[in-house]
């Protein structure tokens, strides 16, 4: 028997407990871990609170994020104590997640976890960071430099925000932070961030066409935010949208586009390619120090996780949550 987060619902209504579960419940896979950390993500904090239609089937272990120890294998890519790294794929939606002491899983899904990163810091990542690395790399490849001029983060205390920064500060560029937490300024100087903005500046209907000011923007709210990104960014800049903390909407002009050429582009870190996703966790290993996880994440138990998912959907959490699976 082992511990995990196991969610049912009645007359509608999400319901989330810590249970004993035992291994024949597990859904299928071809590899079984020994599951040391995960993390409670945005989409997790939905499907634990019910406010999202997450969970696909109940009952279901959420945690859409794990890093743990190969305890049996039948596929030729891992072995017996190899540790392992899980974002996505649809686990904790449709297929039982990190948020339990053992997952069986389907080997397509994990890749290894760099001798770089320790198992706790890679939670402390997980895929807010790891979506991060990927807007990062599609500014790059797309020749946003340094030298380009600033570069903008929206959402700037959430978890790909705030390691948006971090990473963005590291490769040299200038970056403005967007937040509707101006208290929390200090926070985001520390993660590296030359200039805090209100988000209220960007969140209200704007002009088709702005002052140009970005060379690049990572984008983490949409809606008008994304709208008004989009209309002040340089000629030739780059957007990557990958949030939608304001809305799912996007009413905007074609003007930035058609006048000024910018690009905008959409991350998936869910279904992305087994290459896309050992390149982002490479560069984050090169990227990212030992001092940057204490800032940038806290840790608490499996017994805490409920608590901490509403105090997340209440916009009462700042940067990243590593659930530790053995306390």
């Amino acid at each position: 028997m082992f511990k995990g987060l196991l969610i049912t619902q009645e007359d509608k209504k999400n319901l989330a407990s810590v249970v004993e579960l035992n291994e024949d419940q597990l859904p299928e896979g071809d590899v079984l871990v020994d599951v040391h950390y995960s993390t409670i993500n945005y989409k997790d904090g939905m499907a634990i609170t019910g406010k999202g239609p997450i969970i696909r089937s109940f009952p279901m272990v959420p945690g859409i994020d794990l890093v743990g120890q190969v305890i049996k294998s039948d596929s030729p890519r891992f072995s017996n104590g190899d540790f392992v790294i899980l974002n996505g794929f649809g686990v904790g939606e449709k297929h039982w997640g990190g948020l339990s002491e053992k997952a069986r899983l389907k080997s397509d899904w994990l890749i290894p976890l760099p001798k770089t990163i320790e198992a706790k810091h890679a939670m402390a990542i997980g895929t807010a960071g790891y979506t991060a690395m990927l807007s990062v790399l599609a500014l790059e490849k797309q020749g946003v430099t340094p030298e380009s001029g600033e570069v903008l983060v929206t959402g700037a205390n959430g978890g790909v925000g705030s390691f948006a920064i971090r990473l963005l500060s590291r490769l040299g560029y200038k970056v403005v932070a967007s937040t509707g937490r101006m208290a929390e300024s200090d926070y985001l100087r520390s993660l590296g961030a030359n200039e805090i903005i209100d988000r209220d500046y960007l969140s209200e209907l704007g002009k088709p066409l702005q002052k140009e000011r970005w060379a690049g923007a990572i984008d983490c709210v949409g809606s008008h935010t994304l709208v008004n990104v989009c209309a002040s960014t340089q000629y030739g800049g780059v957007v990557t949208a990958c949030g939608l903390a304001q809305g799912m909407d996007f009413p905007a002009s074609v003007a930035p586009f058609i006048l000024r050429g910018i690009k905008l582009i959409g991350i998936d870190s869910v279904m992305r390619p087994l290459e896309d996703r050992i390149e982002a966790w490479e560069r984050l290993g090169e990227l990212l120090q030992p001092e940057d996880f204490a800032t940038i994440s806290h840790e608490i138990t499996l017994d805490e996780v409920v608590e901490t998912a509403h105090a997340l959907m209440n916009g009462n959490v700042r940067g990243r949550i590593v659930v530790n699976l053995k306390p």
